[in-house]
């Protein structure tokens, strides 16, 4: 048994170096972090297995466990679709960048300068907004254009100075205006609703106007059965998990995906903020959804009323995607129960909700063509690349102009 279990422990060791070097030519780890941790986890356990052969019970569970934290990671990690998230620790440690929010569920962290795993530079202001805090001088001579909506605001396939936020602040600093980015990955109208009402000021000024680049995330809520009005079976509870804000479990990973695991199934029983509903378990859905498309038209209606009461003008822009990533019949992952090729149908209605709500309630709508941005200003289903954000804030820019006057 003792040779059985040191020709076993040998014969890991050589399968771990040799998905070493494979994950280092692929590009796939580098000298240090957290991946490069769970090899050197898994090294050290086979090293175990061999030195304590002489133990078979011992050693036989470090052999069994090293199995599983091998098959587990590598295993996830080769069937995950491109770019989702597996069991395998990612390449490089990155900071966190949200924590969590009583209200909100997460926000950005405050200060956060960082370079990104894809090399893009990221940056929060001292209050919480994606981008640099605004010059001093600049901004006590200047009003605010507070600018809100997901990660397509937030802007997440741009980083510092090229997303459309930083571009529109270009547009208009000879306006004496200045665009403060209040956008986050995956808010809805409903956070927006609780950004407007409690949280519009940053840097001590109240917006001059603010505008809204919404639809494609509340559209993530269409056909879920009994959908709550603030999106708190579903939405709201995953965005702890999607911005990884949870202690321990959800979305986190450890360098050892048996750890992992047990984290998440430890979690889902016992901590708060839990899930009432699974949509990802029913099957696609097509046609409109006009239960969500009120939920939708009201939030709107809360957030223009808000900031009519306050004199603040609201500038509504509907949202664009990439219809050249989106004609399957399958799902990218974002929207449980909208097919892909269902989703810029949905959006185009949602968008035509949207300009009539708004120009009903005398608020400012800008309507951007379909066909205005093309697959070079995407990154991927529907966040800009650097090109299409300069596109979108030359368009925008106008309009916002003579709105914020």
């Amino acid at each position: 048994m003792s040779s059985l279990l040191r020709v076993a422990g040998l014969l890991g060791l050589l399968v771990v170096a040799g998905a070493t070097i494979w994950f280092f030519r692929i590009d796939e780890l580098k000298v240090a972090g957290p991946r490069t941790d769970y090899f050197l986890y898994l090294a050290a356990l086979l090293v175990l297995v061999i030195g304590l052969a002489r133990w078979p019970r011992v050693s036989g569970t470090l052999l069994v466990l090293a199995c599983i934290e091998l098959a587990w990671g590598l295993g996830s990690w080769a069937l995950a679709p491109p770019g989702s998230p597996s069991l395998l620790p990612p390449v490089a440690a990155e900071p966190a960048r949200f924590q969590w929010h009583p209200l909100l569920q997460a926000v950005p962290a405050p200060g956060l300068a960082f370079t990104s795993s894809t090399g893009l530079a990221i940056r929060h202001s001292s209050e919480g907004t994606r981008g640099r805090d605004p010059d001093p001088a600049r901004l006590a001579d200047s009003g605010v254009v507070a600018t809100f909506g997901g990660s397509a605001t937030y802007d997440i396939g741009n980083g510092e100075g090229d997303t459309w936020p930083d571009r529109l602040d270009e547009a208009l600093r000879d306006d004496g205006l200045v665009v403060v980015n209040h956008g986050v990955p995956g808010y809805t109208t409903a956070e927006h609703v609780l950004q407007t009402a409690f949280y519009p000021e940053k840097f001590g000024k109240a917006p001059r106007c603010a505008v809204y680049f919404v639809g494609w995330n509340d559209l993530r809520n269409a056909h879920i059965p009994d959908l709550d009005a603030g999106y708190a079976d579903f939405h709201m509870p995953s965005q702890v998990d999607s911005l990884k804000v949870r202690r321990i479990g959800g979305s986190n990973v450890t360098i050892s995906p048996l750890l992992t695991v047990l984290a998440r199934l430890v979690a889902a029983e016992i901590d708060t903020v839990r899930y009432a509903k699974d949509p990802y378990a029913l099957p696609p859905a097509g046609g409109p959804d006009p239960a969500a498309a009120s939920i939708f038209e009201r939030n709107v209606r809360t957030i223009s009323a808000i900031n009519r009461a306050r004199g603040t003008p609201t500038v509504w822009v509907g949202q664009v995607v990439n219809r050249d990533r989106l004609k399957g019949d399958g799902l990218y992952g974002w929207l449980p129960r909208v097919r892909d090729r269902d989703l810029p149908v949905l959006l185009q209605q949602s968008n035509a909700l949207l300009e009539r709500t708004a120009r009903a309630l005398g608020d400012t709508y800008v309507a951007l063509p379909p066909d205005a941005f093309g697959p070079a200003d995407f990154v991927d289903e529907g966040h800009f690349s650097a090109a299409g954000a300069r596109r979108f804030a030359a368009l925008l820019a106008p309009v916002v102009r003579e709105a914020c006057r």
